[in-house]
Formats: structure tokens, sequence, C-alpha cells
């Protein structure tokens, strides 16, 4: 796997697409940046998505592939170096997750954040509503660790978003929705290889939106 910071160029003929690359709104942001993204790995007509990727800021991004990118007219830069990391059982890493976490309910698949506040009354939400993403992200992570060769030692959600999911076009009023969900943290290596994979394919949903790319360090 390889590891790549990218940075969109600022020169005029990229600049000038501002508004196409950089939508004001959140769903379409997202929806253009996977579309941007796909410049640096979209060799062939039948390529699936082998990336994850996640946006650090206005123009910058940091991507998880399978593959070395291409480089871009696009990009000001595209800095890659392979992604091995040596992991052995017990060692504790801190985290960093931008994540669609779901679970199943009734046969469907839920947010567990916007689940959860769903079900308290509506006067509530907004003041509960980081307490609520911590204690269910905290929860979703424990289940993803159960699955995935970690257990979590410590787990805070620094931001919950939802979005509007693009190219819908019915009623404004029953437009998809989809909860973003950062999670800061440490988790300690149970099976290193398990964990590897998991991290090589992502966490959670909505992969394809910046979602799913798991940012670690060695705990202190």
């Amino acid at each position: 796997m390889y590891l790549t910071k990218a940075s969109l160029s600022r020169a005029p003929s990229v600049k000038a697409l501002d508004k196409l690359l950089m939508p004001s709104e959140a769903g379409n942001r997202t929806d253009a940046h996977h579309r941007l993204l796909w410049t640096l790995f979209a060799d062939r007509e039948d390529r699936a998505r082998d990336f994850l990727w996640r946006e650090e800021g206005k123009g910058s991004f940091l991507i998880l592939s399978e593959r070395p990118p291409a480089p871009s007219e696009l990009f000001a830069s595209v800095d890659s170096k392979p992604f091995d990391p040596d992991l052995g059982q017990g060692d504790r890493l801190r985290f960093a997750l931008r994540a669609n976490a779901t679970r199943s309910k009734d046969k469907k698949r839920v947010d567990v954040v916007m689940d959860a506040l769903y079900a308290l009354p509506a006067a509530e939400r907004a003041e509960r509503r980081m307490d609520v993403a911590t204690s269910e992200g905290y929860a979703w992570m424990q289940r993803q660790g159960a699955q995935h060769g970690f257990s979590v030692l410590a787990c805070v959600a620094s931001d919950y978003s939802v979005h509007a999911l693009p190219a819908y076009r019915g009623p404004r009023d029953k437009q998809p929705q989809f909860g973003i969900l950062d999670l800061e943290g440490e988790l300690q290596i149970t099976d290193p290889a398990a964990f590897v994979s998991a991290v090589g394919k992502g966490f959670g949903r909505a992969k394809a939106f910046g979602c799913g790319l798991m940012l670690l360090r060695r705990a202190s």
C-alpha cells in the first residue's frame, strides 16, 4: 500500500475551476473531491476504486491506496511513500478516524449517532449531540476492534456532521443524508495482520465520500 499527501495546484488554469472542485455545500464538496482524486488512479475505464482518502484542509488530501498515484496537472504535489507498518501484538497507537459509523437495525443500516439522537426528545438533541457522538462512537469502535484485531483504550468524538447525499434528484425534504463522525483516541493491537488488513480496506461506510481512512502514530 501507499500513503500519499496531495495538494491541489493553485495555477490559474486550476484555480479557475474552484467552484467545481470546492463547492460550498458539504455533500457536493465530498463528491467533487472523490472525482478529483480519481484523476490520480483512473488508468482504465473499468477500474474499481482501490483507495481511501480524507480532506486535511482546503486543497490538501491524504490518500491510502493499493497503487501509487499517477501524476496530474491538477495537483501541485503528490508525495507518496510505501505504507507497511511494523506492528506487533500489544503495540499502542494513537488514531484519528473520519467514519460513517453504522449498524444493522430492523434489516437496515442506520447511522449510530443519528439513530441515538432521534431516540431523544427533540429539545435535548442539540445539547447532547457530542456526548451521544462520543458514547456511540466509542461503542462502534469497540465493535470494529473485536472484528479487526485491536482493542480501544480511549475514544472521543471531536466532530459530528450530517451531509446530504449528492446527485439526489427527488424532493428536497426526502433527500438521503449520512453522518460523518470524527473520532480520536488510543488503541492496542491484538492481531497485527488483521489490523493492517482492515486499515487498508477502511472502516465504516461512505468511503467514496472521504470516510474510512484511519490515521495512526505511535502512542507515547
